[in-house]
C-alpha cells in the first residue's frame, strides 16, 4: 500500500510541531544546539515551532496521512536567503530571542547554514524531514521526498538540503543528491553535509 501524503495547513501546526520535536530530540544537530538533555526536553519544541511557522507562511509542509512523518520545503528564489527574508533581516537573532534567548547556538546554527546555502539559482530547499522514531525505516521519508522531487524534475528545479548524519547522507545520495564538497563542521559539534540535486530528465530516471 502506498504512502498517503497531504499538504499540512494551519490546523496541523501543533501536530507537526509534536512530530518534529519527537523526531529530532536525539538528532546530532539538535543535541548540539541544546547540549543539556533536560533543557532540550523542555525547550526543543520551541525551535520546531519556529521552523514550522516559517514554512507554513512561506513554503510547504507535506504530512503523511497517519501523522508519522513530515517534510518542510521552502522555495528559494535566486539571490535570496534560505529563510525567505530579504538581505538585512536578522531572522537568526529573532529566532533565538523567541526560542531560547540565552542560547547562542540557536542563532549560530542559522547563521552557519545560511553561510553555506547556495544562492545563485532558484531551488527547493528541504529544510527538515522528520519521522517519529517508532516508524523510521519504513520508507516514509523517501516517499515524502520523492513526491516533491518528481515536481522538481517536471519543473526543471534543483533541490538542496543539509544532511545531519551519515545515514541521512546515504539516503539522499540514493535519491540523486550530491555532496557539494564543502562540509559544515559545527564548533565542538557534528558535521553537516550540504547536498544539491539537479533536476532529472525522463531519460535519467
Amino acid at each position: 500500500m502506498g504512502v498517503v501524503i497531504r499538504r499540512a495547513g494551519e490546523d496541523d501546526r501543533e501536530r507537526v510541531v509534536r512530530l518534529l520535536d519527537e523526531a529530532f530530540q536525539d538528532d546530532p544537530v539538535s543535541s548540539w544546539v541544546f547540549s543539556d538533555v533536560e533543557h532540550r526536553r523542555r525547550t526543543h519544541h520551541r525551535l520546531m515551532a519556529a521552523f514550522t511557522d516559517a514554512v507554513l507562511a512561506d513554503g510547504r509542509i507535506d504530512l503523511t496521512e497517519d501523522g508519522a512523518a513530515c517534510a518542510l520545503w521552502l522555495p528559494v528564489p535566486a539571490g535570496e536567503h534560505a529563510d525567505g527574508g530579504p538581505e538585512g533581516d536578522d531572522g537568526p537573532a529573532q529566532v533565538r530571542e523567541a526560542v531560547d534567548p540565552e542560547n547562542e547556538r540557536v542563532e549560530l546554527i542559522a547563521r552557519l547554514t545560511e553561510g553555506i546555502h547556495p544562492a545563485d539559482r532558484a531551488h527547493e530547499y528541504l529544510w527538515m524531514i522528520g519521522v517519529v522514531p517508532r516508524r523510521q525505516g519504513e520508507g516514509l521519508g523517501t516517499a515524502l521526498i520523492e513526491s516533491v522531487l518528481d515536481r522538481c524534475d517536471r519543473e526543471g528545479l534543483p533541490a538542496y538540503l543539509e544532511a545531519s548524519s551519515a545515514r541521512g547522507r546515504g539516503l539522499y545520495e540514493r535519491l540523486g543528491f550530491e555532496f557539494t564538497g564543502r562540509a559544515l563542521d559545527l564548533p565542538d559539534g557534528p558535521r553537516m553535509w550540504p547536498m544539491w540535486r539537479e533536476p532529472r530528465t525522463p531519460a535519467q530516471t
